[in-house]
This record gives C-alpha cells, sequence and structure tokens, in this order.
C-alpha cells in the first residue's frame, strides 16, 4: 500500500531496456562508498566461467529514497518482463556482503503443481522477498526471467544460506 503522504514514484523512461537487464533501485542514500562498491560488482560479468556481460539498468534518484517495497511494486507493476526488482536500502548499505533486497513482482501459480512431487513447494507460501549479494543478481533476473526456476526455489535457498542471504 503507498503511503497517501508521499509521492507517486515513476521509473524513468525504459528506452532500450532488455528483458535480460536486472532493475535495482536504490532507496538509501547514507553511504556513497557502498552504494559505488555495489554497483561495481553489479557490473562484473558473471557465469561460471564469467562468460556473460552485466546487463543491469541503476536507478539512482533520490526522489526513491526511503522507498518502500509497496512503492516499487506500484511503479513496476505495469512491466510484464519483469519478474523481479532489486532495491539497494539501508541494510544493504549496512551490510557487509551488500546484500540486496529482492522482491517478485508476479505471483507463482503453484495450483496446478502435482503433489505427490511437489508437496514440500506447495505446502510453503508464496515469499514476496529475500536478500541476494550483488553477484547474485543476474542470475536470478536471468532464471526467474526464463522459467529455468522460480523466484520460491531462490528464496528458499537464501532461507537456508548463512544470514538467510543468496551467495553469488
Amino acid at each position: 500500500m503507498t503511503n497517501p503522504e508521499s509521492p507517486q514514484r515513476v521509473l524513468p523512461e525504459s528506452d532500450g531496456r532488455d528483458a535480460f537487464d536486472a532493475l535495482v533501485i536504490r532507496t538509501d542514500f547514507s553511504d556513497d562508498g557502498q552504494w559505488q562498491a555495489v554497483v561495481r560488482e553489479l557490473h562484473l560479468p558473471w557465469g561460471d566461467d564469467g562468460e556473460f556481460p552485466a546487463s543491469v539498468r541503476v536507478v539512482d534518484d533520490p526522489a526513491w529514497s526511503g522507498a518502500t517495497a509497496d512503492e516499487v511494486f506500484a511503479a513496476v507493476e505495469e512491466d510484464e518482463d519483469l519478474p523481479v526488482v532489486f532495491l539497494a536500502d539501508r541494510r544493504t548499505m549496512e551490510s557487509p556482503v551488500r546484500a540486496l533486497l529482492a522482491l517478485t513482482t508476479s505471483w507463482e501459480d503453484r495450483s496446478g503443481l502435482d503433489p505427490v512431487y511437489y508437496q514440500d513447494l506447495i505446502d510453503r507460501p508464496n515469499p514476496r522477498e529475500f536478500r541476494a549479494v550483488p553477484a547474485a543478481v543476474h542470475p536470478v533476473h536471468t532464471c526467474v526471467s526464463l522459467g529455468n526456476m522460480g523466484f520460491a526455489e531462490f528464496a528458499a535457498t537464501a532461507a537456508e544460506s548463512p544470514g538467510q542471504v543468496l551467495p553469488g
């Protein structure tokens, strides 16, 4: 739910944004050094041998300062090519591993899953968010975009990882 006292936040025009560009929105402006470290990590090649170039769209605009997850959802809900968005919030800036907040923009329908094989997944609630290091942004965004893995699978891995942060 958007706070009626806060202005409607709008993403910059997405001219040229590819479906495989991960979207990272900075919502905390307390530590420029930490933010620059996040940006550097986001622009590193990724994959087993660094075979994939980084493809990221960074929103670094003070208009997003203090934005909540609900405000971000409201701003991105019309973008059908964006299954996940990442926030660089206060916890990111305070985290030694610069863990971003990953938010799903879509609900995963589990009604058609065979309960014999997927009972554990069916019984768990759909997660809305989890924390991930910057090196995990590209694999998460790409795999969820392609449907190779669901957001819930990444969230479950993060929940079982040290500090409940998805590693790179």
